[in-house]
Protein backbone atom coordinates (compact mmCIF):
# COMPACT_ATOMS: atom_id res chain seq x y z
CA UNK A 1 0.00 0.00 0.00
CA UNK A 2 1.10 3.53 -0.65
CA UNK A 3 2.77 5.80 1.90
CA UNK A 4 3.10 9.59 2.23
CA UNK A 5 0.20 10.18 -0.14
CA UNK A 6 -0.30 13.68 -1.55
CA UNK A 7 -3.29 15.38 0.08
CA UNK A 8 -4.77 16.86 -3.10
CA UNK A 9 -7.72 14.67 -4.16
CA UNK A 10 -8.07 13.44 -7.72
CA UNK A 11 -11.78 12.79 -7.15
CA UNK A 12 -14.27 14.61 -4.97
CA UNK A 13 -17.95 13.77 -4.69
CA UNK A 14 -19.73 16.39 -2.59
CA UNK A 15 -23.21 16.38 -1.07
CA UNK A 16 -24.42 13.58 -3.35
CA UNK A 17 -28.17 13.07 -2.93
CA UNK A 18 -30.11 10.37 -4.73
CA UNK A 19 -33.70 9.45 -4.06
CA UNK A 20 -35.86 6.57 -5.27
CA UNK A 21 -39.44 7.56 -4.62
CA UNK A 22 -39.65 8.82 -1.05
CA UNK A 23 -36.52 6.95 0.05
CA UNK A 24 -33.05 8.52 0.02
CA UNK A 25 -30.45 6.04 -1.25
CA UNK A 26 -27.81 8.76 -0.74
CA UNK A 27 -28.37 11.57 1.72
CA UNK A 28 -25.62 14.13 1.22
CA UNK A 29 -22.58 11.85 0.89
CA UNK A 30 -19.15 13.49 0.53
CA UNK A 31 -16.00 11.48 -0.24
CA UNK A 32 -12.61 12.21 -1.82
CA UNK A 33 -9.89 9.99 -3.27
CA UNK A 34 -6.17 10.81 -3.37
CA UNK A 35 -3.66 10.05 -6.09
CA UNK A 36 -2.12 6.60 -5.86
CA UNK A 37 -4.18 5.23 -2.99
CA UNK A 38 -6.47 2.25 -2.58
CA UNK A 39 -9.71 3.64 -1.19
CA UNK A 40 -12.30 1.25 0.23
CA UNK A 41 -16.03 1.88 -0.03
CA UNK A 42 -17.73 -0.13 2.71
CA UNK A 43 -21.17 -0.68 4.14
CA UNK A 44 -23.84 -3.31 4.50
CA UNK A 45 -25.99 -4.30 1.55
CA UNK A 46 -28.33 -1.39 0.78
CA UNK A 47 -26.06 1.22 2.37
CA UNK A 48 -25.68 3.21 -0.88
CA UNK A 49 -22.28 2.04 -2.17
CA UNK A 50 -23.50 0.86 -5.57
CA UNK A 51 -25.71 3.93 -5.99
CA UNK A 52 -22.73 6.21 -5.38
CA UNK A 53 -20.68 4.37 -8.00
CA UNK A 54 -23.54 4.55 -10.49
CA UNK A 55 -23.76 8.32 -9.97
CA UNK A 56 -20.06 8.58 -10.83
CA UNK A 57 -20.54 6.30 -13.85
CA UNK A 58 -23.35 8.52 -15.14
CA UNK A 59 -25.98 5.81 -14.72
CA UNK A 60 -27.94 7.71 -12.06
CA UNK A 61 -28.89 11.37 -12.00
CA UNK A 62 -28.56 12.78 -8.47
CA UNK A 63 -30.51 15.72 -7.11
CA UNK A 64 -29.46 19.31 -7.92
CA UNK A 65 -26.61 20.50 -5.70
CA UNK A 66 -24.68 17.25 -5.99
CA UNK A 67 -21.13 17.98 -7.20
CA UNK A 68 -18.37 15.89 -8.73
CA UNK A 69 -14.81 17.17 -9.21
CA UNK A 70 -12.13 15.33 -11.21
CA UNK A 71 -8.56 16.63 -10.97
CA UNK A 72 -9.89 20.02 -9.87
CA UNK A 73 -12.42 20.30 -12.70
CA UNK A 74 -15.99 20.47 -11.43
CA UNK A 75 -18.50 18.50 -13.49
CA UNK A 76 -22.23 18.98 -13.11
CA UNK A 77 -24.31 15.77 -12.86
CA UNK A 78 -25.76 13.95 -14.63
CA UNK A 79 -22.37 12.86 -15.87
CA UNK A 80 -21.74 11.72 -19.44
CA UNK A 81 -20.33 8.15 -19.24
CA UNK A 82 -18.10 8.66 -22.29
CA UNK A 83 -16.72 11.92 -20.94
CA UNK A 84 -16.00 10.24 -17.60
CA UNK A 85 -14.10 7.53 -19.47
CA UNK A 86 -12.12 10.08 -21.51
CA UNK A 87 -11.22 11.98 -18.33
CA UNK A 88 -9.69 8.83 -16.83
CA UNK A 89 -12.24 6.89 -14.75
CA UNK A 90 -12.74 3.19 -15.56
CA UNK A 91 -15.10 0.68 -13.97
CA UNK A 92 -14.88 -3.07 -13.42
CA UNK A 93 -18.13 -4.45 -12.09
CA UNK A 94 -18.67 -7.75 -10.30
CA UNK A 95 -19.78 -9.59 -13.43
CA UNK A 96 -16.83 -8.16 -15.42
CA UNK A 97 -18.71 -7.32 -18.68
CA UNK A 98 -16.77 -9.90 -20.66
CA UNK A 99 -18.19 -11.93 -23.56
CA UNK A 100 -17.39 -15.59 -22.72
CA UNK A 101 -17.71 -16.84 -26.32
CA UNK A 102 -15.07 -14.36 -27.56
CA UNK A 103 -11.32 -14.66 -27.12
CA UNK A 104 -9.27 -12.67 -24.64
CA UNK A 105 -7.96 -10.54 -27.50
CA UNK A 106 -11.45 -9.84 -28.85
CA UNK A 107 -12.64 -8.83 -25.38
CA UNK A 108 -9.62 -6.60 -24.88
CA UNK A 109 -10.20 -4.85 -28.20
CA UNK A 110 -14.01 -4.79 -28.31
CA UNK A 111 -14.19 -1.09 -27.33
CA UNK A 112 -11.38 -0.10 -29.72
CA UNK A 113 -12.44 -1.74 -32.96
CA UNK A 114 -13.77 1.45 -34.54
CA UNK A 115 -10.57 3.35 -33.84
CA UNK A 116 -8.40 0.88 -35.74
CA UNK A 117 -7.87 0.40 -39.47
CA UNK A 118 -11.17 0.63 -41.34
CA UNK A 119 -10.09 -2.21 -43.62
CA UNK A 120 -9.07 -5.01 -41.30
CA UNK A 121 -7.79 -5.87 -37.84
CA UNK A 122 -4.12 -6.77 -37.60
CA UNK A 123 -4.72 -9.56 -35.08
CA UNK A 124 -1.11 -10.69 -34.67
CA UNK A 125 0.05 -7.15 -33.98
CA UNK A 126 -2.84 -6.65 -31.57
CA UNK A 127 -2.02 -9.93 -29.82
CA UNK A 128 1.61 -8.88 -29.43
CA UNK A 129 0.49 -5.61 -27.81
CA UNK A 130 -1.80 -7.48 -25.42
CA UNK A 131 0.99 -9.89 -24.47
CA UNK A 132 3.30 -6.93 -23.71
CA UNK A 133 0.56 -5.35 -21.59
CA UNK A 134 0.00 -8.56 -19.64
CA UNK A 135 3.76 -8.98 -19.18
CA UNK A 136 3.93 -5.60 -17.41
CA UNK A 137 1.93 -7.21 -14.62
CA UNK A 138 3.60 -10.65 -14.78
CA UNK A 139 0.51 -12.21 -16.33
CA UNK A 140 0.74 -15.10 -18.77
CA UNK A 141 -2.64 -15.27 -20.52
CA UNK A 142 -3.08 -16.50 -24.09
CA UNK A 143 -4.74 -13.70 -26.12
CA UNK A 144 -6.38 -16.29 -28.38
CA UNK A 145 -7.93 -18.32 -25.55
CA UNK A 146 -11.72 -18.06 -25.25
CA UNK A 147 -12.73 -16.25 -22.07
CA UNK A 148 -15.05 -19.16 -21.23
CA UNK A 149 -11.96 -21.39 -20.84
CA UNK A 150 -10.23 -19.12 -18.32
CA UNK A 151 -10.39 -19.67 -14.55
CA UNK A 152 -12.34 -16.96 -12.67
CA UNK A 153 -9.25 -15.09 -11.48
CA UNK A 154 -7.86 -14.76 -15.01
CA UNK A 155 -11.19 -13.42 -16.23
CA UNK A 156 -10.92 -10.76 -13.53
CA UNK A 157 -7.35 -10.01 -14.66
CA UNK A 158 -8.55 -9.51 -18.24
CA UNK A 159 -11.31 -7.12 -17.17
CA UNK A 160 -9.00 -5.10 -14.90
CA UNK A 161 -6.13 -4.86 -17.40
CA UNK A 162 -8.61 -3.83 -20.10
CA UNK A 163 -9.88 -1.06 -17.83
CA UNK A 164 -6.30 0.00 -17.06
CA UNK A 165 -5.53 0.19 -20.78
CA UNK A 166 -8.54 2.51 -21.17
CA UNK A 167 -7.12 4.68 -18.38
CA UNK A 168 -3.79 4.97 -20.14
CA UNK A 169 -5.51 6.27 -23.26
CA UNK A 170 -7.46 8.90 -21.27
CA UNK A 171 -6.58 12.53 -20.53
CA UNK A 172 -5.46 11.62 -17.00
CA UNK A 173 -3.56 8.60 -18.26
CA UNK A 174 -1.30 10.79 -20.35
CA UNK A 175 -0.18 12.36 -17.07
CA UNK A 176 0.31 9.02 -15.35
CA UNK A 177 -2.96 9.17 -13.43
CA UNK A 178 -6.38 7.55 -13.49
CA UNK A 179 -9.11 6.18 -11.23
CA UNK A 180 -10.03 2.50 -11.37
CA UNK A 181 -13.31 1.53 -9.70
CA UNK A 182 -13.59 -2.15 -8.68
CA UNK A 183 -17.10 -3.12 -7.58
CA UNK A 184 -16.97 -6.43 -5.67
CA UNK A 185 -14.15 -8.01 -7.72
CA UNK A 186 -13.46 -10.93 -5.34
CA UNK A 187 -16.65 -12.80 -4.22
CA UNK A 188 -16.22 -15.59 -6.76
CA UNK A 189 -12.49 -16.07 -6.11
CA UNK A 190 -10.75 -18.46 -3.68
CA UNK A 191 -8.33 -16.99 -1.16
CA UNK A 192 -5.15 -17.72 -3.10
CA UNK A 193 -6.54 -16.02 -6.20
CA UNK A 194 -7.62 -12.97 -4.20
CA UNK A 195 -3.98 -12.41 -3.26
CA UNK A 196 -2.97 -12.70 -6.93
CA UNK A 197 -5.59 -10.08 -7.75
CA UNK A 198 -4.28 -7.81 -5.00
CA UNK A 199 -0.76 -8.13 -6.42
CA UNK A 200 -2.13 -6.81 -9.71
CA UNK A 201 -3.91 -3.94 -7.92
CA UNK A 202 -0.71 -2.95 -6.09
CA UNK A 203 1.16 -2.91 -9.40
CA UNK A 204 -1.46 -0.63 -10.91
CA UNK A 205 -1.33 1.75 -7.94
CA UNK A 206 2.44 2.09 -8.37
CA UNK A 207 1.77 3.73 -11.74
CA UNK A 208 -0.01 6.63 -9.99
CA UNK A 209 -3.50 5.28 -10.58
CA UNK A 210 -6.00 5.49 -7.72
CA UNK A 211 -8.17 2.46 -6.99
CA UNK A 212 -11.60 2.51 -5.36
CA UNK A 213 -12.67 -0.95 -4.23
CA UNK A 214 -16.03 -2.11 -2.93
CA UNK A 215 -15.85 -5.27 -0.82
CA UNK A 216 -17.57 -6.96 2.12
CA UNK A 217 -14.51 -8.90 3.28
CA UNK A 218 -12.81 -7.20 6.22
CA UNK A 219 -9.60 -9.17 5.78
CA UNK A 220 -9.42 -7.89 2.20
CA UNK A 221 -10.03 -4.35 3.43
CA UNK A 222 -7.15 -4.64 5.90
CA UNK A 223 -4.86 -6.20 3.28
CA UNK A 224 -5.32 -3.79 0.38
CA UNK A 225 -6.78 -0.39 1.38
CA UNK A 226 -5.16 2.80 2.66
CA UNK A 227 -8.39 4.49 3.75
CA UNK A 228 -12.05 3.45 3.87
CA UNK A 229 -15.32 5.35 3.72
CA UNK A 230 -18.19 3.70 5.57
CA UNK A 231 -21.78 4.25 4.42
CA UNK A 232 -24.89 3.35 6.38
CA UNK A 233 -28.50 3.93 5.28
CA UNK A 234 -27.35 6.27 2.52
CA UNK A 235 -25.21 8.46 4.77
CA UNK A 236 -21.45 8.77 5.21
CA UNK A 237 -20.65 7.54 8.72
CA UNK A 238 -16.88 8.02 8.77
CA UNK A 239 -13.66 7.92 6.77
CA UNK A 240 -11.03 5.80 8.52
CA UNK A 241 -7.32 5.19 8.09
CA UNK A 242 -7.25 1.43 7.65
CA UNK A 243 -4.03 0.64 9.50
CA UNK A 244 -4.79 2.73 12.58
CA UNK A 245 -8.50 1.86 12.79
CA UNK A 246 -8.13 -1.92 12.79
CA UNK A 247 -10.59 -4.72 12.19
CA UNK A 248 -13.04 -4.34 15.08
CA UNK A 249 -13.40 -0.56 14.74
CA UNK A 250 -14.17 -0.90 11.02
CA UNK A 251 -16.76 -3.63 11.68
CA UNK A 252 -18.43 -1.62 14.43
CA UNK A 253 -18.58 1.43 12.17
CA UNK A 254 -20.18 -0.57 9.36
CA UNK A 255 -22.87 -2.13 11.54
CA UNK A 256 -23.43 0.82 13.88
CA UNK A 257 -23.02 -1.16 17.07
CA UNK A 258 -20.64 -3.63 18.63
CA UNK A 259 -20.96 -6.90 16.72
CA UNK A 260 -18.97 -10.04 17.30
CA UNK A 261 -18.28 -12.83 14.88
CA UNK A 262 -20.61 -15.80 15.17
CA UNK A 263 -19.10 -18.63 17.18
CA UNK A 264 -20.87 -21.94 17.13
CA UNK A 265 -21.03 -23.74 20.47
CA UNK A 266 -19.50 -27.10 19.60
CA UNK A 267 -20.81 -30.03 21.58
CA UNK A 268 -19.80 -33.68 21.25
CA UNK A 269 -21.53 -35.12 18.22
CA UNK A 270 -23.97 -38.00 18.68
CA UNK A 271 -22.22 -41.34 18.83
CA UNK A 272 -24.97 -43.06 16.85
CA UNK A 273 -24.96 -43.99 13.17
CA UNK A 274 -24.58 -41.40 10.44
CA UNK A 275 -27.74 -39.92 8.95
CA UNK A 276 -25.91 -39.78 5.58
CA UNK A 277 -23.58 -42.45 4.33
CA UNK A 278 -22.12 -42.71 0.84
CA UNK A 279 -20.25 -45.93 0.11
CA UNK A 280 -17.64 -46.06 -2.66
CA UNK A 281 -18.28 -42.41 -3.51
CA UNK A 282 -16.40 -41.64 -6.72
CA UNK A 283 -16.21 -38.27 -8.49
CA UNK A 284 -15.14 -38.24 -12.17
CA UNK A 285 -11.38 -38.81 -12.37
CA UNK A 286 -11.01 -39.65 -8.67
CA UNK A 287 -10.51 -42.72 -6.49
CA UNK A 288 -13.45 -44.03 -4.41
CA UNK A 289 -13.93 -42.97 -0.78
CA UNK A 290 -16.61 -43.27 1.88
CA UNK A 291 -18.44 -40.25 3.30
CA UNK A 292 -20.47 -40.00 6.51
CA UNK A 293 -22.32 -37.11 8.18
CA UNK A 294 -24.20 -37.34 11.46
CA UNK A 295 -27.48 -35.60 12.25
CA UNK A 296 -26.82 -32.09 13.55
CA UNK A 297 -23.28 -32.01 12.15
CA UNK A 298 -21.84 -29.35 9.83
CA UNK A 299 -19.21 -30.83 7.55
CA UNK A 300 -17.05 -28.48 5.51
CA UNK A 301 -15.34 -29.50 2.27
CA UNK A 302 -12.62 -27.40 0.69
CA UNK A 303 -9.37 -27.51 -1.24
CA UNK A 304 -7.52 -25.84 -4.07
CA UNK A 305 -9.26 -24.97 -7.32
CA UNK A 306 -9.79 -28.14 -9.35
CA UNK A 307 -9.43 -30.44 -6.33
CA UNK A 308 -13.00 -31.68 -6.70
CA UNK A 309 -14.62 -30.47 -3.47
CA UNK A 310 -16.89 -27.99 -5.30
CA UNK A 311 -18.66 -30.86 -7.09
CA UNK A 312 -19.81 -32.56 -3.88
CA UNK A 313 -23.05 -30.62 -3.20
CA UNK A 314 -24.19 -31.08 -6.80
CA UNK A 315 -23.22 -34.78 -6.93
CA UNK A 316 -25.17 -35.48 -3.72
CA UNK A 317 -28.19 -33.69 -5.20
CA UNK A 318 -28.13 -35.64 -8.44
CA UNK A 319 -27.11 -32.57 -10.43
CA UNK A 320 -23.57 -33.74 -11.30
CA UNK A 321 -22.05 -37.06 -12.29
CA UNK A 322 -20.87 -39.37 -9.51
CA UNK A 323 -20.88 -43.04 -8.55
CA UNK A 324 -21.61 -44.71 -5.24
CA UNK A 325 -24.42 -45.79 -2.94
CA UNK A 326 -26.11 -43.02 -0.95
CA UNK A 327 -28.03 -43.92 2.20
CA UNK A 328 -29.99 -41.14 3.92
CA UNK A 329 -31.93 -41.90 7.09
CA UNK A 330 -32.19 -45.59 6.11
CA UNK A 331 -33.18 -45.09 2.45
CA UNK A 332 -30.61 -46.12 -0.17
CA UNK A 333 -30.22 -44.97 -3.77
CA UNK A 334 -27.59 -45.41 -6.48
CA UNK A 335 -25.95 -42.01 -7.11
CA UNK A 336 -25.84 -42.72 -10.85
CA UNK A 337 -29.67 -42.81 -10.81
CA UNK A 338 -30.22 -39.87 -8.47
CA UNK A 339 -31.82 -36.71 -9.85
CA UNK A 340 -32.79 -33.43 -8.11
CA UNK A 341 -36.49 -34.35 -7.82
CA UNK A 342 -35.71 -37.68 -6.18
CA UNK A 343 -33.13 -35.99 -3.96
CA UNK A 344 -35.77 -33.56 -2.68
CA UNK A 345 -38.14 -36.43 -1.96
CA UNK A 346 -35.38 -38.07 0.08
CA UNK A 347 -35.09 -34.92 2.19
CA UNK A 348 -32.08 -33.30 0.51
CA UNK A 349 -31.94 -29.55 -0.23
CA UNK A 350 -29.31 -27.68 -2.27
CA UNK A 351 -28.46 -23.98 -2.14
CA UNK A 352 -26.22 -23.32 -5.20
CA UNK A 353 -23.55 -20.64 -5.26
CA UNK A 354 -25.08 -18.77 -8.22
CA UNK A 355 -27.95 -16.97 -6.47
CA UNK A 356 -29.94 -15.62 -9.41
CA UNK A 357 -28.63 -18.02 -12.05
CA UNK A 358 -29.33 -21.32 -10.27
CA UNK A 359 -30.75 -20.78 -6.76
CA UNK A 360 -33.56 -18.26 -7.24
CA UNK A 361 -35.71 -16.63 -9.91
CA UNK A 362 -34.92 -12.90 -9.95
CA UNK A 363 -38.05 -11.53 -11.67
CA UNK A 364 -40.42 -13.48 -9.40
CA UNK A 365 -41.45 -12.09 -6.03
CA UNK A 366 -39.94 -12.99 -2.69
CA UNK A 367 -43.21 -14.80 -1.90
CA UNK A 368 -43.03 -16.87 -5.09
CA UNK A 369 -39.39 -17.83 -4.44
CA UNK A 370 -39.70 -18.60 -0.77
CA UNK A 371 -42.80 -20.81 -1.15
CA UNK A 372 -41.63 -22.64 -4.30
CA UNK A 373 -40.63 -25.97 -2.63
CA UNK A 374 -44.10 -26.23 -1.05
CA UNK A 375 -46.09 -24.74 -3.92
CA UNK A 376 -48.43 -27.72 -4.20
CA UNK A 377 -49.69 -27.12 -0.66
CA UNK A 378 -51.08 -23.73 -1.72
CA UNK A 379 -53.35 -25.23 -4.39
CA UNK A 380 -56.88 -25.63 -3.09
CA UNK A 381 -59.85 -26.36 -5.31
CA UNK A 382 -57.82 -25.59 -8.41
CA UNK A 383 -56.90 -22.11 -7.11
CA UNK A 384 -53.47 -20.90 -5.97
CA UNK A 385 -53.95 -19.30 -2.54
CA UNK A 386 -51.69 -16.29 -3.03
CA UNK A 387 -52.92 -14.57 0.11
CA UNK A 388 -51.68 -17.45 2.28
CA UNK A 389 -48.43 -17.54 0.28
CA UNK A 390 -47.86 -13.85 1.05
CA UNK A 391 -48.64 -14.37 4.74
CA UNK A 392 -46.24 -17.30 5.06
CA UNK A 393 -43.56 -15.44 3.07
CA UNK A 394 -43.90 -12.39 5.33
CA UNK A 395 -43.55 -14.58 8.41
CA UNK A 396 -40.43 -16.29 7.06
CA UNK A 397 -38.93 -12.99 5.93
CA UNK A 398 -39.36 -11.60 9.44
CA UNK A 399 -37.95 -14.73 11.08
CA UNK A 400 -34.85 -14.62 8.87
CA UNK A 401 -34.38 -10.84 9.06
CA UNK A 402 -34.97 -10.22 5.34
CA UNK A 403 -34.79 -6.49 4.63
CA UNK A 404 -37.11 -5.03 3.56
CA UNK A 405 -39.64 -7.68 4.72
CA UNK A 406 -41.86 -7.13 1.70
CA UNK A 407 -42.85 -10.42 0.03
CA UNK A 408 -44.26 -8.65 -3.05
CA UNK A 409 -40.84 -7.31 -4.14
CA UNK A 410 -38.96 -9.12 -6.93
CA UNK A 411 -36.13 -11.22 -5.53
CA UNK A 412 -33.68 -9.37 -7.81
CA UNK A 413 -34.62 -6.07 -6.14
CA UNK A 414 -33.06 -7.19 -2.84
CA UNK A 415 -29.39 -6.90 -1.95
CA UNK A 416 -27.24 -10.01 -2.25
CA UNK A 417 -27.31 -10.80 1.45
CA UNK A 418 -31.08 -10.51 1.65
CA UNK A 419 -31.51 -12.63 -1.48
CA UNK A 420 -29.47 -15.32 0.26
CA UNK A 421 -31.61 -15.10 3.40
CA UNK A 422 -34.73 -15.65 1.27
CA UNK A 423 -33.21 -18.63 -0.54
CA UNK A 424 -31.97 -20.20 2.68
CA UNK A 425 -35.37 -19.69 4.34
CA UNK A 426 -36.97 -21.36 1.31
CA UNK A 427 -35.17 -24.61 2.09
CA UNK A 428 -35.00 -24.46 5.89
CA UNK A 429 -38.81 -24.36 6.13
CA UNK A 430 -38.87 -27.85 4.55
CA UNK A 431 -36.84 -29.23 7.52
CA UNK A 432 -34.34 -31.07 5.26
CA UNK A 433 -32.46 -34.08 6.56
CA UNK A 434 -29.42 -32.94 4.54
CA UNK A 435 -28.71 -29.36 3.48
CA UNK A 436 -26.05 -28.87 0.78
CA UNK A 437 -24.41 -25.44 0.52
CA UNK A 438 -22.09 -24.00 -2.12
CA UNK A 439 -20.34 -20.79 -0.93
CA UNK A 440 -23.35 -19.72 1.19
CA UNK A 441 -22.02 -16.27 2.13
CA UNK A 442 -20.32 -15.29 -1.13
CA UNK A 443 -20.77 -11.52 -1.64
CA UNK A 444 -22.74 -11.19 1.62
CA UNK A 445 -22.05 -8.37 4.07
CA UNK A 446 -20.84 -9.00 7.63
CA UNK A 447 -24.18 -8.48 9.38
CA UNK A 448 -26.13 -10.73 6.98
CA UNK A 449 -23.36 -13.31 7.23
CA UNK A 450 -23.82 -13.63 11.00
CA UNK A 451 -27.59 -13.97 10.55
CA UNK A 452 -27.08 -16.78 8.03
CA UNK A 453 -24.68 -18.55 10.39
CA UNK A 454 -27.25 -18.32 13.20
CA UNK A 455 -29.96 -19.76 10.92
CA UNK A 456 -27.70 -22.67 9.99
CA UNK A 457 -26.88 -23.28 13.65
CA UNK A 458 -30.60 -23.50 14.52
CA UNK A 459 -31.08 -25.99 11.69
CA UNK A 460 -28.36 -28.29 13.03
CA UNK A 461 -29.85 -28.11 16.53
CA UNK A 462 -33.09 -29.34 14.94
CA UNK A 463 -31.19 -32.32 13.51
CA UNK A 464 -30.35 -31.20 9.97
CA UNK A 465 -27.00 -32.41 8.65
CA UNK A 466 -25.14 -29.76 6.61
CA UNK A 467 -22.43 -30.13 3.99
CA UNK A 468 -20.80 -26.77 3.13
CA UNK A 469 -18.44 -26.47 0.15
CA UNK A 470 -16.40 -23.27 0.42
CA UNK A 471 -13.04 -21.61 -0.13
CA UNK A 472 -13.80 -19.17 2.70
CA UNK A 473 -11.62 -20.66 5.40
CA UNK A 474 -12.78 -18.23 8.06
CA UNK A 475 -16.36 -19.27 7.41
CA UNK A 476 -15.48 -22.96 7.61
CA UNK A 477 -13.68 -22.43 10.92
CA UNK A 478 -16.71 -20.61 12.34
CA UNK A 479 -19.50 -23.02 11.47
CA UNK A 480 -18.04 -26.50 10.90
CA UNK A 481 -17.57 -29.48 13.20
CA UNK A 482 -15.23 -31.14 10.70
CA UNK A 483 -13.51 -30.04 7.50
CA UNK A 484 -12.36 -32.36 4.71
CA UNK A 485 -9.62 -31.06 2.43
CA UNK A 486 -9.75 -32.42 -1.12
CA UNK A 487 -7.11 -33.18 -3.75
CA UNK A 488 -7.52 -35.16 -6.96
CA UNK A 489 -11.28 -35.49 -6.43
CA UNK A 490 -11.16 -37.14 -3.00
CA UNK A 491 -10.63 -36.09 0.64
CA UNK A 492 -7.00 -36.32 1.74
CA UNK A 493 -7.00 -34.52 5.09
CA UNK A 494 -9.52 -34.14 7.90
CA UNK A 495 -9.48 -31.31 10.46
CA UNK A 496 -11.43 -31.33 13.74
CA UNK A 497 -11.44 -29.68 17.15
CA UNK A 498 -8.53 -27.32 17.79
CA UNK A 499 -7.39 -27.79 14.17
CA UNK A 500 -10.42 -25.83 12.92
CA UNK A 501 -8.81 -22.44 12.47
CA UNK A 502 -8.63 -20.26 9.39
CA UNK A 503 -4.85 -20.57 9.32
CA UNK A 504 -4.82 -24.35 9.75
CA UNK A 505 -7.40 -24.86 7.00
CA UNK A 506 -5.44 -22.60 4.64
CA UNK A 507 -2.20 -24.48 5.35
CA UNK A 508 -3.94 -27.83 4.85
CA UNK A 509 -5.24 -26.73 1.45
CA UNK A 510 -1.76 -25.76 0.27
CA UNK A 511 -0.29 -29.00 1.63
CA UNK A 512 -3.07 -31.18 0.25
CA UNK A 513 -1.30 -32.15 -2.98
CA UNK A 514 1.39 -33.93 -1.00
CA UNK A 515 -1.20 -36.07 0.77
CA UNK A 516 -3.16 -37.06 -2.33
CA UNK A 517 -1.72 -40.56 -2.36
CA UNK A 518 -2.61 -41.34 1.24
CA UNK A 519 -6.11 -40.07 1.86
CA UNK A 520 -7.53 -40.34 5.34
CA UNK A 521 -10.99 -41.90 5.38
CA UNK A 522 -13.58 -39.57 6.93
CA UNK A 523 -14.91 -40.62 10.30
Amino acid sequence: MSLDLPLAPVLEMRDIRMRFGATYALAGVTVSVRRGEVFGLLGQNGSGKSTLIKVLAGLHQPEPGSRVTLWGDEMTPPLDPMRIKRRGVAFVHQHLALVPSLTVLENMRVTALKTRSPWRMRWRREAAEIRRLFAEFDLDIDPFAPVSALPPVERAFVAIVRAFEDLRASEAGRHGEGILILDEPTPFLPAEDVERLFTLIRSIVKTGTSVVIVTHDIDEVLAITDRVAVLRDGKLVDVLDTASAGRQAILDTIVGTRIDSFERARHPLPAGPAVLRVDQFRLPGGAPFDLKIRAGETLGVTGLIGSGFAALPYALFGAASAAGRLTLDGRTVDLARLDPLRAQRLGIALLPGDRLGAAGIGPLSVADNITLPLLETYWQGGVLRRGRMAQDAARLALAHDVRPPRPELPLAALSGGNQQKVLLAKWLQTKPKLLLLDEPTQGVDFGARQQIFADLDRATRDGTAILCASTDNEQLAQICDRVLVFAQNRPVLELTGAELTKEAISEACFNSAGHAGAAKEPA
